[in-house]
């Protein structure tokens, strides 16, 4: 079982900040998310007593999520005034997309990211030799742009990578989150997409990265939001127009921990047509985050990057630079108390890591290597 409580609690405290902020629709949907994530925890639970506590809180999640639709019924009731059409907040029927796409031009490069080497070789062949070399792509039918999910455990640098590619390919890069989709305009999350897409045309190059795109293109067999019932088809209309789109090029990066939980309809070609699975760091990659994180730090000379690399096989890139942090705060702190200046040291380092448990469990680690091999 790859559920972690990790996974469980973050989409529930992002469903209830979204319930609190009244966005409803974003709030449903990562509610539903925490309610199975907790379901599958309880049929890992070792005693009766605490798989009846996990099943009782999916319970209450699913009451939080039914009460959602309910506020977003009563909203609609009172702006409807007698029309059947579903209403937008004041002032927003005519607003620009401008006002919530938030883009920008990333400056860093697959140098600034730590390992993966296959993994940007994969990405420069598929996507940034056709952007590179357009005429000569042209010649022979290639096609730039289309679409990559990334997939993989959390913090492994997905989002990184997406703003890297970006920046290798100069291109315009638009950062978006489910709940700015689905809540901005209650009702009117379809349109959202398509302002999404045209504003990305706009633009010589674009990037458009969707984190946590499983909330976005959930498996619809089991979602009974109607809003989900048009989202996804509309998502999938704009990414099967890269085809269509010849003044600009488009990439479409989604990225998610859970592709199992994708609808299968966004995995067939024309759609995400290369899927990308970013593993935890291998050796030398770790060796080189420690070299990002560390080495610019007062460090001891018993510091040896390599063998601390060896000891922190199956961390995450965010379990170690959380590591990393950490082993500089516990010596500033000695220091600010008056101890003198201290020094980042092996000893410190091993200590952190002994108290920092692994994020990522190795169940988790096989059901992404299922995943991808079912995928070969």
């Amino acid at each position: 079982m790859s559920t972690t409580w990790d996974t469980f609690e973050r989409y529930r405290q992002r469903g209830l900040d979204a319930r609190r902020a009244g966005q409803w629709q974003s709030a449903k949907v990562y509610l539903l998310e925490a309610a199975r994530a907790i379901l599958e925890l309880s049929k890992q639970a070792q005693t009766k007593e605490l798989t009846d506590a996990r099943q009782e809180m999916a319970e209450r999640l699913l009451d939080l999520a039914r009460d959602c639709d309910n506020a977003t019924n009563t909203k609609r009731q009172k702006g409807d005034r007698g029309s059947s059409a579903e209403p937008s907040s004041a002032g927003d029927a005519g607003a620009s997309a401008e006002q919530w796409i938030v883009k920008e031009k990333p400056s860093i490069r697959f140098s600034d990211v730590a390992g993966l080497d296959d993994v940007k070789e994969e990405i420069r062949l598929k996507m940034i030799y056709p952007f590179a070399h357009a005429e000569l792509a042209e010649k022979f039918g290639i096609r730039a742009g289309g679409g990559i999910l990334l997939y993989g455990p959390p913090g492994t640098g997905k989002t990184m990578l997406a703003k890297a590619t970006a920046g290798e390919l100069d291109a315009t890069f638009f950062r978006i989150s489910p709940a700015d989709v689905l809540s901005k305009w209650v009702g009117e999350a379809e349109q959202n997409i398509k302002k999404l897409f045209d504003t990305a045309a706009a633009e010589p190059r674009a990037v458009i990265f969707i984190d946590e795109i499983e909330s976005l293109i959930p498996a619809r067999r089991d979602e009974g939001s109607s809003v989900m019932q048009r989202v996804v088809p509309q998502i999938l209309q704009g990414m099967e127009g890269f085809d269509k789109q010849k003044k600009s090029q488009i990439l479409f990066l989604g990225a998610t921990n859970v592709p199992w939980q994708l609808d299968p309809a966004v995995l067939r070609p024309g759609r995400f047509d290369e899927k990308v699975y970013i593993p935890l760091p291998d050796l030398p990659a770790r060796v080189r985050m420690l070299e990002l994180y560390l080495a610019n730090r007062p460090i001891a000379d018993d510091l040896d990057f390599s063998a601390i690399a060896e000891t922190l096989a199956g961390y995450s890139g965010a379990d170690i630079k959380y590591i990393c942090d950490r082993s500089a705060l516990l010596p500033f702190l000695q220091s600010v108390a008056g101890r003198g200046e201290q020094m980042i040291g092996g000893e410190t380092v091993d200590q952190v890591i002994a108290e920092t448990p692994r994020s990522v469990s190795p169940e988790a680690v096989k059901r992404f290597d299922d995943w991808a091999k079912a995928l070969s």
